[in-house]
């Protein structure tokens, strides 16, 4: 990813300490360091990496014998995650009276309004009136001497006797009943966050004003909460040496409906949130674990494990270059760990395909920069294995549609991985690279990397005879700048894929906004001696990116290219989001059902 704090001069200072370093040092820096052991996912299985398997899946690997053999090599540093199982909850929809409901904890969500008490200090909610009285005001009393008032975030748990449910947790939600599937999910990890504090095994959900919740919504509401109490239960202890038992396994939602379509429904939410629970750990696994070799493995086992709908195809180094991927292979040269190209394909069941999709990963698991290395505050060079967050949302997607099975698309998962390091085999600035359709680049900034391999990715994509593409990439450090941590920035000069993605992240609750593509700004990425530059000056740096990957779409192939390097990681928990796994699902169901 092209940050701010990476410059030229850095890569000066870089290109004096290598001179400087003897001989033998210099050849060190060239040395294959050992390959790193596979991720231990949420299937609670590591998978050894380049190990050709009969999986029901075809995958083409042109590694030896002894390369194989190096690559199962414990990680750098010896580290070795652990296998845990994600939170297994079964969710049920009910309409039932909740005050004669049995179980650990009663969550009783409520709005600032549902508080409001009458002339005798009672409840005039009826839901909560109901249930002060079934516990002879002790809710009033709590509420009164806690300073509850209903406000976001807020929550009061009360310890019971001689009732069906052992606690009752009142879960605030600000001035308004759960609008949007953000508010739904947020819902959820309170009262994920109120049964783990509980230790309860089973919890039942239900809102004190549920006629505040339209009724076209309910469905949406009912899988978002599912969602975000799955997520919030879930934490990524992989890389502890100890970690937390998840005691919750029963959870049922009281006044949303009940059928076969609301069981549908929790049953997609519980698919999506394993999916985003891939992508987080996907990003969560620092670089001397999760190299390209891994990657691949893990894009593997998603095939082999929904071999009914999926085939894998993984391309190396020499098949990379029959197909003239100069521009990808550039930016993977200086490393120790060599690339993989992977491509997954989804294909109904039934054979039957009447629309072709195709979603691009940036799949860098480590960037230090290159030449133009990272340094300075705010470089974040310790932050890099998130470079390969693109990639994780599209593996989540594949692995939740894999589950989900929509009819009628056929959906191409592609990342061109590989690590963007130092050495003397690496990229240099100044360097021309040729693309696989024939477009040089003079490599100006060794930083703007995940271009390059975004470049070969999306020539690729076109020629899968594709009818729409979406590339996610944390791409430039501007897009940080200019829309903070929270949501992405799009482009795309197809209204129709922007309407498309729009609609399906107000289902997500994920955030984007589109920015413009503009033309004249395609001046300053003009090279003198290429056909571009791969990045141009300080201003607009997000614009010029996306120009940048425009150069490598087919002009028939409706496009978008997501810059999510602001939401991709959360700093206050120090832990990946998952983001884009949820709107790229929501996306390709809205084209299967087109």
């Amino acid at each position: 990813m092209a940050t701010a704090a990476s410059t030229t001069s850095a890569a000066v200072l870089a290109s004096r300490l290598l001179l400087r370093c003897s001989p033998r040092l210099l050849r060190r820096l060239s040395v294959s360091r050992a390959p790193h052991a596979a991720l231990a996912s949420s299937s609670g299985r590591g998978l050894p990496p380049l190990v050709r398997h009969s999986l029901g899946h075809r995958a083409r690997m042109g590694h030896t014998a002894a390369a194989a053999a190096v690559a199962a090599e414990p990680a750098l540093g010896l580290t070795k995650p652990n296998a845990i199982e994600p939170p297994q909850v079964t969710f049920s929809a009910k309409d039932v009276e909740f005050s004669e409901w049995k179980g650990d904890i009663l969550a009783v969500a409520v709005t600032e309004k549902d508080l409001s008490k009458d002339a005798d200090s009672k409840f005039e909610n009826a839901v909560l009136k109901k249930l002060d009285g079934q516990l002879g005001g002790l809710l009033s009393e709590a509420a009164a001497e806690e300073d509850f008032t209903g406000k976001t975030g807020q929550s009061v748990v009360l310890r019971l006797a001689g009732q069906g449910f052992k606690r009752v947790g009142l879960i605030g939600l600000g001035q308004n009943a759960p609008s949007t599937a953000a508010a739904g999910r947020g819902l959820g990890e309170s009262v994920a966050s109120v049964a783990k504090a509980a230790q309860a095994s089973t919890a039942a959900i239900v809102l004190a004003s549920p006629s505040g919740i339209q009724e076209e919504f309910k469905l949406t509401a009912a899988a978002a909460i599912a969602s975000g109490t799955v997520l919030g239960l879930y934490e990524d202890s992989r890389y502890k040496s100890e970690s937390k038992k998840v005691h919750l396994k029963q959870v049922d939602i009281i006044g949303l409906g009940s059928g076969a379509d609301v069981d549908q429904k929790l049953k997609y939410a519980n698919d999506l949130s394993s999916g985003v629970i891939f992508g987080r750990e996907l990003v969560n696994s620092p670089a001397n674990v999760l190299t390209p070799a891994v990657l691949a493995e893990e894009a593997s086992k998603i095939a082999s494990t929904y071999s009914d709908v999926f085939t894998a195809t993984i391309l190396d180094v020499e098949k990379c270059k029959e197909l003239k991927m100069g521009s990808y292979l550039g930016v993977a040269a200086a490393s120790a760990n060599p690339p993989h190209f992977i491509h997954l394909c989804y294909k109904p069941t039934d054979g039957n395909v009447k629309r072709k999709l195709a979603i691009v990963g940036k799949g860098l698991t480590f960037d230090s920069g290159g030449y133009n290395i990272k340094t300075g505050p705010g470089c974040s060079i310790e932050l890099m294995k998130f470079d390969m967050g693109g990639s994780a949302a599209v593996f989540g997607a594949a692995k939740a549609l894999g589950q989900i099975k929509p009819p009628g698309v056929e959906v191409h998962f592609i990342v061109a991985a590989c690590e963007n390091m130092i050495s003397g085999t690496g990229m240099r600035p100044g360097d021309i690279v040729t693309a696989s359709n024939g477009k040089t680049i003079e490599v100006n900034n060794t930083d703007a990397e995940g271009r390059l391999t975004l470049a070969d990715a999306l020539v690729y994509a076109c020629n899968q005879g594709v009818e729409k593409i979406i590339d996610l990439a944390t791409l430039t450090g501007a897009c940080v700048i200019a829309l903070g941590p929270s949501i992405a920035g799009v482009f795309t000069p197809s209204d129709e894929l922007a309407k498309e993605v729009t609609a399906a992240s107000e289902v997500s609750g994920e955030k984007f906004w589109r920015l413009p593509l503009e033309e004249s700004y395609w001046e300053s990425m003009k090279s003198g001696v290429a056909d571009m530059v791969n990045t141009g000056g300080r201003q607009g740096g997000s614009i010029t990116a996306a120009l940048f990957l425009k150069q490598f779409v087919d002009e028939k192939v409706q496009w978008m290219h997501i810059d999510m390097a602001g939401p991709v990681w959360n700093d206050k928990k120090r832990a990946a989001t998952g983001f884009g796994v949820s709107t790229l699902v929501e996306w390709v169901l809205k084209n299967s059902s087109s």
